[in-house]
């Protein structure tokens, strides 16, 4: 394996630690409040909802990438991601589990992609959206919204007063 896929599977492996930094030393209360109205830049999310969110997609990232390792040119399906936050209850989860289920998600996949060819990376699937996506880019994809909800979840907390550092 080249070092370039080695190190997108090294950065995808340890994303569940990184959630579990940013909600480091929360309280339940602090997960679900409400976001600052006057600041759109903060989102229309909970911190909660947010880490649910993640481990929803998560759980379906997971879903598609052993399709398109495993299957011939599988449907990947889109969700809408709104209505899973309102009708899935995501304010009665518990954000730990979520994290947990991140964390130990992105390291068992890490051992599969580990082994993979090179070759396999180039393997595709349809989404019902976005069109025909190959292996690596599902990984990549996965790897850059964690980033992107992670600065949410930093800016939550310095509206908070709660900064990591």
């Amino acid at each position: 394996m080249n070092k370039e896929l080695s190190d997108l599977i090294e950065h995808y492996a340890h994303g569940g630690e990184k959630m579990s930094l940013a909600i480091r030393g929360l309280t339940r209360e602090d997960l679900l409040q409400a976001p600052v109205s006057d600041k759109p830049e903060l989102g229309k999310w909970t911190i909660q909802q947010v880490v649910i969110h993640l481990a929803d997609s998560e759980l379906v990232i997971v879903d598609r990438i052993k399709r398109v390792i495993a299957d011939e040119d599988p449907k990947l399906l889109a969700y809408d991601e709104n209505r899973w936050a309102k009708l899935l209850m995501y304010e009665e989860q518990s954000a730990e589990d979520a994290v947990t289920m991140v964390d130990i998600a992105r390291k068992q996949l890490a051992r599969v992609l580990a082994k993979l060819p090179d070759d396999a990376w180039k393997r595709t699937g349809v989404h019902s959206e976005r069109g025909k996506l190959s292996l690596r880019q599902l990984v990549e994809i996965e790897i850059n919204h964690l980033e992107h909800h992670l600065k949410f979840i930093h800016a939550k907390r310095a509206a908070m007063g709660k900064e990591m550092w």
